[in-house]
C-alpha cells in the first residue's frame, strides 16, 4: 500500500506525463515542400511556407488536414465569378421551377392555354378595331380641315389662326391614335409569342410527367411480376 507522500508523488508524476503527452499531441506534425521540391517535416511550418500548401499529420504520419496554398488575386477573382455564375444559374433554375408550377397549376390542358390566348387576342383585336375607327375618323377630319384652308386661300381671304390650330389638334390626335394602334399591334405579337412559349413548355412538362408515370408503372409491374422485368430485359 502506498503511503500518503508516495501517493501524492505518483499523482504528480502522472500529471506531468499527461501534460507532456498532451503537449506533443497539440504540437502536431506538419509536412511541406520548399521551392526546390524538397519535402520537410516539423512541428511548426516556417512563416514563408504558411501561405503555401502544407499538410497536418497525426502520430502515425497519416494526413489529418490539408492546408491549400493561398490563392492569387486572379484566382480569387475567378472563383468569385464562378460563384456568381453558380448563384445566377441556381436562381434561374428556381425561377423556372416556379414558372412551371404556376403554369401547370393555372392550366390543366393545352386547350385551356389556347382558350386563354384567344381570349387575350380577342380583347386586343377589339382595341385595334377601335383605334382603326378613330384613325379613319381623324384622317377625315384632317383632310376636311385642309380643304377648308385651301378654299379660304383660293378665295383670297386670310386663313384664321383658329383654323390652323384646329388642324394641328386633329393631326396630333391622328398621330396619337397611330401610336396607340402600333402599341396594340406590338402587344398582340407579344401575347402570341408568350403563349407559344407557354404551350411549348406545357408540352415538355406533360411529356416528362408521362414518362415518370410510365416508369412508375413499369417498376410496379416488375415488383408484382419479377419475371416480366427479366423478359423485357431479354427483349
Amino acid at each position: 500500500m502506498l503511503r500518503g507522500g508516495e501517493m501524492r508523488y505518483s499523482r504528480l508524476l502522472i500529471l506531468i506525463v499527461s501534460a507532456l503527452l498532451i503537449g506533443n499531441v497539440q504540437a502536431g506534425l506538419y509536412r511541406w515542400v520548399d521551392e526546390h521540391g524538397s519535402v520537410h517535416y516539423g512541428d511548426k511550418v516556417p512563416t514563408e511556407y504558411l501561405k503555401k500548401e502544407h499538410k497536418e499529420l497525426n502520430e502515425q504520419g497519416t494526413m489529418i488536414k490539408k492546408h491549400d496554398r493561398a490563392m492569387t488575386a486572379e484566382e480569387r477573382a475567378d472563383r468569385k465569378r464562378q460563384e456568381a455564375e453558380r448563384k445566377r444559374l441556381e436562381a434561374e433554375r428556381r425561377a423556372q421551377a416556379l414558372r412551371d408550377r404556376v403554369l401547370t397549376d393555372t392550366y390543366t390542358t393545352e386547350r385551356d392555354l389556347i382558350a386563354a390566348r384567344d381570349a387575350r387576342l380577342d380583347a386586343i383585336d377589339s382595341q385595334l378595331q377601335l383605334s382603326k375607327d378613330i384613325i379613319e375618323s381623324s384622317t377625315e377630319k384632317v383632310e376636311k380641315t385642309k380643304q377648308i384652308i385651301e378654299n379660304i386661300k383660293a378665295s383670297g381671304r386670310l386663313v384664321p389662326e383658329a383654323t390652323y390650330a384646329k388642324l394641328d389638334r386633329e393631326k396630333l390626335q391622328l398621330a396619337t391614335q397611330k401610336g396607340v394602334q402600333q402599341g396594340h399591334q406590338i402587344k398582340r405579337e407579344e401575347v402570341i409569342a408568350q403563349f407559344d412559349g407557354y404551350i411549348k413548355r406545357f408540352r415538355e412538362l406533360m411529356a416528362e410527367k408521362q414518362k415518370k408515370r410510365e416508369a412508375s408503372a413499369r417498376r410496379k409491374a416488375e415488383r408484382e411480376n419479377p419475371a416480366s422485368g427479366l423478359l423485357s430485359q431479354d427483349q
